[in-house]
Parts: C-alpha cells; sequence; structure tokens
C-alpha cells in the first residue's frame, strides 16, 4: 500500500491542489461568490448614490430661493399646493401625487 501511494504521490498532490483552489476560487472573502454579492452590493449603492444626488440638487435648488430677495410666484405656488388656497371665484382642482417620498 505504501508503494503504491509513493508511485501515486504527483497525482493525490495535484489532486488536493486542484481541489484546494477550485474551493478558495468559489468560496472565501475573495472568491466568485463574494465577488458577485459585492457587485450587486455595488450597483445597488451607485442607485442610491444618484437619488440622493437629486434630492441634494433639489433642496439647494429650494435653499436658494429663501433669500433675501423673496420669489413671490414660487411662494404663491408653494401656498396654492401646501394649503390648498385660491382666490375667490376660482375653481381649485386636487390632483394626487402617487410618488413615496
Amino acid at each position: 500500500m505504501l508503494q503504491r501511494l509513493k508511485k501515486n504521490y504527483f497525482l493525490l498532490i495535484s489532486f488536493f491542489l486542484i481541489i484546494y483552489f477550485f474551493f478558495n476560487f468559489l468560496s472565501g472573502e475573495r472568491g466568485l461568490i463574494s465577488y458577485l454579492e459585492k457587485k450587486q452590493i455595488l450597483s445597488e449603492l451607485k442607485i442610491k448614490e444618484t437619488s440622493l444626488i437629486n434630492k441634494i440638487d433639489d433642496l439647494d435648488f429650494k435653499n436658494s430661493l429663501l433669500s433675501d430677495n423673496l420669489d413671490i410666484d414660487y411662494i404663491e405656488t408653494l401656498i396654492r399646493e401646501r394649503f390648498l388656497f385660491g382666490k375667490k371665484n376660482e375653481k381649485i382642482y386636487i390632483i394626487k401625487n402617487d410618488t413615496k417620498n
């Protein structure tokens, strides 16, 4: 039995090395499965980043409107939207917004 193992020594070592590298290729911190998971997380974070950048730009625009020189038209639009305020003999149409903030 020992002589047989000595004959196939190279074959056994090669087999175990191949198995070792195969499992390390697929699993582990730097394996293929981990890479695919991290790639998915990266794409989700990029989508979230663009969404946050758009919100920041929107808030910057609204913040720029809040200054010493007030934009009366913008304020009137805000009052009409938020408080459903209108002038006398004016018809107000309410439009439902289905987007969630």
